[in-house]
C-alpha cells in the first residue's frame, strides 16, 4: 500500500516539542562536499593545501568529515525544537521508504505540510541534489506556499538556482557567517510565519 504524506503522518513519527503542529522542515545537503571527491590523487599531490585560503582550505577536508552537513542540519534541527519549540524534522525523521514514494515527491509533500521550509546551504555542502529538490519544489510549490520558504546560505556560497529563486520566485534569501547566526535567522522566520498565521495574513494549516 502507498503511504501518502499528510501532516498527521509527520507529526505522528516526530517526537513531542511543544508547538507539535507547527511543522518546519530542514532541507540541505546530508554530505559535505570535499575535492576528493572531484581531483585525482596526482591532482591533489601537486596542491599545497596549507597554502590555500581558508575557505578553500576546507573543502580538502578529512573523509572524516564528509558527515558535517548533515551534523549541522542535525544541531540547527535541535536548537529549534528547544527554542521556540517548533517541530523540525529532516525528510529522514518521516522514514517514508523511497521505493514507495520517490525522494523528489517526498520533499515536495513534506513542504506542502509544513508551516515552514527552510534550504540550508553551508559551504562545505554537497549542495547540487538540493538544488534540484529546491527546483522541483519551488516549481510545483512558489505560488502558493511562497511565503513559507527561505533559502539560508553560507555566505561563501554562491548559485544560480539562489539567484534565480530570488529573481524568479521572489523568494527571501538569508546568509549566514556563523552556526549561531543561521539559528537566530531560522527562529526569526519562524515566529513570523507564526505571527503572520496568528493574525490571518497566512492560512493555518489545521
Amino acid at each position: 500500500m502507498t503511504v501518502e504524506v499528510t501532516r498527521e503522518l509527520i507529526i505522528e513519527r516526530l517526537g513531542r516539542v511543544r508547538y507539535d503542529r507547527f511543522l518546519f522542515y530542514l532541507m540541505g545537503p546530508y554530505k559535505s562536499f570535499n575535492l576528493n571527491y572531484v581531483l585525482s590523487e596526482g591532482e591533489r599531490r601537486d596542491i599545497d593545501v596549507e597554502d590555500l585560503p581558508g575557505p578553500l582550505r576546507r573543502l580538502f577536508q578529512s573523509k572524516d568529515d564528509i558527515d558535517a552537513a548533515q551534523a549541522l542540519l542535525r544541531r540547527v534541527q535541535g536548537e529549534l525544537r528547544v527554542t521556540p519549540g517548533v517541530n523540525a524534522f529532516l525528510a529522514l525523521d518521516v522514514d517514508v521508504d523511497t521505493d514507495e514514494v520517490d525522494a523528489a515527491t517526498q520533499s515536495i509533500e513534506y513542504t506542502r505540510c509544513s508551516n515552514a521550509t527552510a534550504f540550508v546551504l553551508p559551504f562545505l555542502g554537497h549542495n547540487f541534489g538540493v538544488g534540484e529538490e529546491a527546483g522541483s519544489i519551488l516549481e510545483a510549490l512558489a505560488e502558493t506556499h511562497g511565503d513559507r520558504l527561505v533559502f539560508v546560505h553560507e555566505n561563501e556560497v554562491t548559485s544560480a538556482m539562489i539567484r534565480s529563486a530570488r529573481v524568479r520566485w521572489d523568494l527571501r534569501v538569508e546568509t549566514y557567517e556563523t552556526e549561531a547566526e543561521l539559528v537566530a535567522k531560522l527562529r526569526l522566520f519562524a515566529g513570523n510565519i507564526m505571527h503572520r498565521e496568528r493574525r490571518g495574513e497566512l492560512t493555518p494549516l489545521d
